[in-house]
C-alpha cells in the first residue's frame, strides 16, 4: 500500500467522521462546478489535522469529490433508464490493478452481455476470455446480472485469461483443469479420496462425496498455482471450489478446517493482487475463517493445543489470520483494531522463526525442506532441537503408514458395501462394518445390519444379535449358486477373451455385465494392450452398425458399450496425471508456510500506522 493511499484513508475517514458531503455547498455547486476556495480551506484545515501534506490532501479531496459526483450521476441514470453503472477494476499478477474503467449493463441482461462489453471497452477479442469478480462471486455467463445480486454501482474486478505471454493460456489452462479435475472425480477407480489430516480416510455418501471432492480438486489445483505466485489463476479456482462448497449442506465441513482455508486463501489472492475493492467480502470471508478456527480447534485453540501443544505448526494459518484481519481493519481506518491484530500476527511470527542453519542440516540428513520447517517450529519450545525434529519427522511419518493401512481396510469394505449404489440412499458406512466385523459378525450380515438400520450402530448390532435368523434369511434370498450365462458367454467370446476366463469373470460377478468387463480388461497386462483392444472393440461396433438390427446384436452393442465406457476410465487416468503433475505430496503443505511475503507486509503496514 503507498503512501498516497494511505492519505486517501485518513482524508476519507475525516469526512465520515465530520459527516462531510463533497457533492453539496459550500463544496459544489450545479451548474457552476468545484468550489475551489472552500476546498483549499478543507483541505489546509485537515491537512494540519491529520499531519500530511496540504498537495496530498488536496488531491485526495478532489478525488474523492469526483468519485461522490459520478456515483449520484450513475443512480441518477439508472433511476431514469434502468441502466445500471460498473465501477470495473482489471488486475493481474505484476501490478495489481492495471485498468479502471466504467461500464454501463442493464440488469436484467445476462452475464455473458457484461463479459462482452468489458471486452469491447479493452478491445479484446473473445469475451469469455474475460472472468467477472462481484461480491467474491464469480459472474455467471448465462444467467442475469439481477440474480447474481449485482448492484448498480458496484465493484467489479476483472481477471482477462489472454493479452500477454504469461495470461496467454489462462482460459485454457482453466478449462483443462476444470474438465481434469470433473474427470478424476468421476473415475470409478476412485483416483481421489478424501483422508483426515493424520491418514485415515474419510467416508461420505456419493453425491456429497463427489461435491467435496470437486471442490478439494479445485483447491489444490489452486495452492498449486499459489506456489507458482499465480494469484489470478488460483483466486479463479478458488472462487470454483466456493461454488462447489456451496452445494454440499453436509455438517462435515462444520467440523474440519477445508472451508476456513478456501475462505483465507482467497483473501491472500486479493491481498496478493494488490485488490481492496473487494474489503466487504474479505472482511465475511475472515469471519468465516475465524469461526470455523474456533469451531474446529477451540475459542482460543485449547482442543488444538490439548492434541499437539502450543507449538503446532497450525500457528502459521493463524498468523496469516491475524495479518490479513489488521489489514482489512487498517483500510477500514479501524486503527487501533488492526494495530492489535499486527501485534498478534507479530507475536506469532516471531514464534514462528526458525534457524535457518538447522533447517539446512536437516535438509542435508535427506529430509523436505517443508517437512524440516514444519518439524522445527513444532518443535520451537525445546529451541528447536535437531533430534527432537527428527523423531517428530519420523514419528509422523509412521502414524500415517500406520492409518493408511488401516484405511486400505475400510476402502475396500467401502467399495464392496456400496458397489451397486450410486445414491446416498442405501450407502453404508464402511468404518461401521470393519467395526462389526472386528466383533465377530460376517461382512455380509453387517452390511445388511446396517443398511436397514441406515447406519445406525447401536441398531445395527441390535439387530445382530436379536433377529439373525432374519438377516440369514433376507441373505440367502440374493445369494444363489450362480452359474455363467450362456448368452453372455458368447457375446463376449466376440471380443476375443477366451471360454474359461468369461466363465471365471460371469461367475464371480454373479452374471454382472459391467462387473464381468472390469475382470476381463483387469486381465489385460499393459495400457497398450488395452488401448489395443479397445481400438479392435471400435471395429467390431463400426462392423455391428452396417449389419440389420436383432436381439443378439443388441446384447453386443450394449456390451460394447460398456467397454468403451473404459476408454474413458482410461481419459481419467490421463487426467489424473495431468492434476497431480504440480501437486504437492505433503499432506501438510497447506500448514508448511515460509511467511516472507507476510512478514513484508506486517512490516509495510505497521509503517503506514505510524505516520
Amino acid at each position: 500500500m503507498s503512501h498516497i493511499e494511505n492519505v486517501f484513508n485518513l482524508v476519507r475517514a475525516r469526512l465520515q467522521a465530520e459527516k462531510v458531503k463533497l457533492w453539496e455547498e459550500p463544496y459544489y455547486m450545479e451548474g457552476v462546478g468545484s468550489i475551489e476556495i472552500v476546498m483549499e480551506e478543507l483541505a489546509k484545515r485537515y491537512a494540519q489535522f491529520l499531519g500530511i501534506e496540504v498537495s496530498n490532501c488536496m488531491s485526495a479531496l478532489s478525488e474523492l469529490q469526483d468519485h461522490a459526483l459520478r456515483k449520484l450521476a450513475a443512480r441518477r441514470e439508472f433511476s431514469e433508464t434502468g441502466m445500471a453503472t460498473f465501477k470495473v477494476r482489471r488486475i493481474d499478477n505484476r501490478s495489481g490493478t492495471t485498468t479502471m474503467l466504467e461500464i454501463k449493463c442493464d440488469l436484467n441482461s445476462l452475464g455473458s452481455e457484461l463479459q462482452a462489453a468489458i471486452a469491447a471497452k479493452l478491445q479484446l477479442s473473445n469475451p469469455q476470455h474475460v472472468k467477472c469478480i462481484a461480491s467474491g462471486k464469480m459472474v455467471a455467463p448465462n444467467v442475469t446480472l439481477g440474480a447474481q445480486s449485482l448492484k448498480n454501482n458496484q465493484a467489479v474486478i476483472v481477471i482477462i485469461g489472454q493479452g500477454d505471454n504469461k495470461n496467454a493460456g489462462l482460459y485454457e489452462r482453466l478449462n483443462k483443469i476444470k474438465s481434469d479435475v470433473e474427470a478424476v472425480v468421476a473415475s470409478q477407480n476412485r483416483l481421489m479420496e478424501m483422508e483426515d489430516q493424520d491418514g485415515n480416510p474419510v467416508f461420505l455418501p456419493p453425491e456429497e462425496n463427489r461435491a467435496l471432492l470437486l471442490a478439494l480438486g479445485f483447491c489444490e489445483k489452486a495452492k498449486a498455482a499459489m506456489q507458482r505466485e499465480d494469484y489470478e489463476e488460483s483466486l479463479l479456482l478458488l472462487l470454483e471450489g466456493d461454488e462447489k462448497f456451496a452445494t454440499c449442506k453436509s455438517s462435515f465441513l462444520e467440523s474440519v478446517d477445508n472451508f476456513a482455508l478456501l475462505n483465507l486463501d482467497i483473501v491472500w489472492c486479493y491481498m496478493c493482487l494488490k485488490n481492496v475493492s473487494q474489503l466487504p467480502d474479505a472482511e465475511a470471508r475472515l469471519a468465516i475463517c475465524e469461526r470455523s478456527f474456533r469451531r474446529s480447534y477451540g475459542d482460543n485453540f485449547e482442543r488444538l493445543y490439548a492434541l499437539k501443544g502450543r507449538d503446532c505448526p497450525e500457528r502459521a494459518l493463524f498468523m496469516r489470520l491475524k495479518l490479513l484481519q489488521g489489514i482489512v481493519l487498517f483500510h477500514q481506518n479501524r486503527r487501533d483494531e488492526a494495530f492489535e491484530r499486527f501485534e498478534a500476527a507479530s507475536t506469532l511470527l516471531k514464534e514462528l522463526k526458525v534457524d535457518e542453519d538447522k533447517l539446512l542440516l536437516l535438509m542435508e540428513m535427506g529430509f523436505g525442506m517443508g517437512e524440516a520447517r514444519l518439524a522445527l517450529r513444532s518443535c520451537s519450545g525445546s529451541g528447536g532441537n535437531i533430534d527432537q525434529a527428527v523423531q517428530f519427522i519420523q514419528e509422523r511419518k509412521k502414524k500415517l503408514s500406520d492409518a493408511r493401512k488401516q484405511s486400505k481396510k475400510e476402502r475396500k469394505v467401502h467399495g464392496d458395501a456400496n458397489r451397486e449404489n450410486a445414491k446416498d440412499e442405501g450407502w453404508v458406512n464402511p468404518r461401521s462394518v470393519c467395526t462389526l466385523v472386528e466383533m465377530g459378525f460376517d461382512t455380509k450380515l453387517a452390511t445388511l445390519a446396517l443398511r436397514h438400520t441406515e447406519n445406525d450402530i447401536a441398531r445395527a448390532l441390535d439387530m445382530l444379535e436379536k433377529n439373525s435368523a432374519a438377516l440369514h434369511a433376507a441373505l440367502s434370498e440374493t445369494c444363489t449358486d450362480i452359474r455363467a450365462d450362456e448368452n453372455q458367454m458368447a457375446a463376449l467370446q466376440l471380443l476375443g477373451f477366451d471360454e474359461a476366463t468369461i466363465r471365471a469373470a460371469l461367475e464371480s460377478t454373479g452374471n454382472s455385465v459391467e462387473g464381468t468387463i472390469e475382470f476381463l480388461l483387469m486381465t489385460l497386462q499393459s495400457e497398450a494392450k488395452l488401448k489395443e483392444f479397445l481400438e479392435g472393440v471400435k471395429q467390431l461396433a463400426s462392423d455391428g452398425n452396417d449389419g440389420p438390427s436383432t436381439s443378439s446384436q443388441a446384447q453386443n452393442s450394449s456390451i460394447i458399450a460398456l467397454v468403451m465406457a473404459k476408454a474413458r476410465e482410461l481419459e481419467s487416468l490421463k487426467a489424473y496425471e495431468r492434476f497431480h503433475s504440480d501437486i504437492s505430496q505433503s499432506d501438510q503443505d497447506y500448514l508448511d508456510l515460509p511467511l516472507i511475503h507476510e512478514e513484508q507486509l506486517l512490516g509495510e503496514y505497521r509503517r503506514l500506522l505510524e505516520q
